[in-house]
């Protein structure tokens, strides 16, 4: 299919829906899949567990090649949060098709792979609970939910299967990204699960709270957002936090976290915590988390999200009425009484106690399976900070780490323009890019540098000139 007439179609299929449903049975569990009659999406719910629904969505890349050679990528976004909606934020506002007026996105990652999006963890966007209590506790809990969605996703499509599957992750999902690694590895090698795992990408993610409450104060100071008085309050607390995190007090360890981002904000007069060069509320995409740990917090969130515009770059419409209007009259699946984002506020609370511990260890067995890994960080971030991140890095114990801390960095241009737009350096199957000019949310800051990268990273048949080394 020609692109324009691909854009003209995924533009018009959220107005006139063009598709047929599907019932399924597979394992005991049901899964309801849609998808349009040319294939190029699909969607569904798979119930991982007894009335535990999960929401997923597929689009196939228009410029899909099925060369055997050249092996087509797909990538699984996983959203942060945590009760953040991928199938949303993830879509809509940073790598999907369209943004949220329907306009298309010429920056799309489907550019480069086809593109599967899911609610995660259930509660969270269209995907839902009928019992409050069925919301996951643990990130292990969560990648449970996620490898039985893979296994009803891709079991059934042979298609699928011949396809490179890349975990990308944003925030907390780079949590659920390595957990989900480590129980997908599990269940392929056990026969469960019919998927080709390519590698995984964690972007600005919250690997190592204690390493980015760290990171904080320093941070801002060095960027004249703290004065010294600033300094020392952020430090403190982050020491109060490392003592509850040794202690194993992960749930106080959340309590001084919220109260940690409290003092920055009212030390720097409201910094963005997802770009230091704005004030908070200045950045339509981001969201301080936060604003998901307590129920006043946790309605300014929704509140947010329902506000988003374009007249800030990188917004758009308004992405809750989207979400409860039209998409979901295109979807036509999804339950009358499940608004989108409805049990946002389950999701948080749940995952307090797990919301501090680090996954570091999970990122070195990843490592030491031969897992391709790659870690991408935008400049201007705070929450997620690249001094966080290179922290955590240093901390692994990989085996290749001395030699990759001891290369130099390759510089990042894109298209013609000759300046340098980041850095770059790999060693066996580890990558890491620092992303000049993003914050939390490289691919809506740097959509030119975030295409080519994800384009490398998959090792996309359809590759570009937007990075040179």
């Amino acid at each position: 299919m020609e692109k324009s007439l691909f854009v003209v179609f995924l533009h018009c299929s959220v107005l006139l829906s063009l598709s047929f449903l599907i019932p399924a049975f597979h394992g005991g569990s049901i899964a309801e899949a849609v998808r349009t009659k040319d294939g190029s999406e699909a969607w569904g719910y798979v119930e991982v567990r007894p009335k535990a629904h999960m929401f997923w969505w597929y689009y196939r890349s228009p410029y899909r090649s099925e060369d055997p050679g050249k092996p087509w990528p797909v990538i699984l976004w996983l959203q942060g949060g945590p009760g953040a909606s991928g199938v949303g934020i993830g879509n809509f506002e940073e790598i999907g098709p369209l943004d949220t007026y329907l306009k298309p996105r010429n920056s799309t990652w489907l550019r480069k792979a086809d593109l599967l999006f899911v609610d995660n963890p259930v509660g969270t966007g269209y995907s839902f609970v009928e019992e409050p209590n069925l919301v996951v506790k643990t990130d292990y809990e969560a990648a449970a939910d996620l490898t039985t969605l893979l296994i009803e996703v891709f079991n059934r499509n042979e298609s699928l299967q011949k396809s490179p599957l890349y975990i990308v992750a944003e925030s907390y999902g780079g949590k659920y990204a390595v957990t989900l690694g480590l129980s997908a590895l599990r269940a392929i090698q056990a026969g469960k699960l019919k998927l080709k795992l390519g590698g995984i990408a964690l972007g600005d993610s919250w690997i190592s709270p204690e390493d980015f409450v760290f990171s904080w104060g320093p941070l801002l100071k060095d960027v004249s957002r703290l004065d010294n008085n600033g300094l020392a309050k952020s430090n403190s607390l982050a020491e109060q936090i490392k003592g509850e995190l040794d202690a194993g007090k992960y749930v106080e360890a959340t309590e001084s976290w919220n109260e940690l981002e409290g003092v920055i904000t009212s030390s720097s007069n409201s910094v963005d915590f997802y770009n230091f060069l704005l004030d908070s509320g200045m950045d339509p995409v981001s969201l301080t988390a936060s604003e998901l740990s307590r129920q006043i917090a946790k309605r300014r969130y929704l509140r947010y999200l329902n506000s988003l515009r374009s007249s800030t770059p990188g917004g758009g419409g308004d992405l809750d009425s989207l979400m409860n209007g039209e998409i979901k009259k295109k979807l036509k699946i999804i339950p009358d009484d499940v608004q989108w984002g409805g049990q946002s506020d389950l999701v948080f609370t749940a995952l307090e106690g797990d919301f501090m511990k680090p996954r570091i260890d999970e990122v070195d067995e990843l490592l030491a399976r031969g897992v391709n890994v790659t870690v991408y960080n935008g400049q201007l971030d705070v929450i997620c900070s690249t001094k966080g991140t290179e922290a955590w890095v240093e901390k692994l114990k990989w085996d290749g780490l001395k030699s990759f801390l001891s290369m130099d960095r390759t510089p990042i241009y894109c298209g013609d323009s000759k300046m340098t737009k980041g850095f770059t350096k790999s060693y066996r199957n580890f990558n890491f890019y620092w992303i000049l000019g993003a914050g939390h949310f490289v691919p809506v800051d740097q959509p030119c540098v975030a295409l080519s990268m994800i384009g490398s990273i998959t090792q996309s048949p359809v590759q570009s000139k937007f990075i040179s080394h």
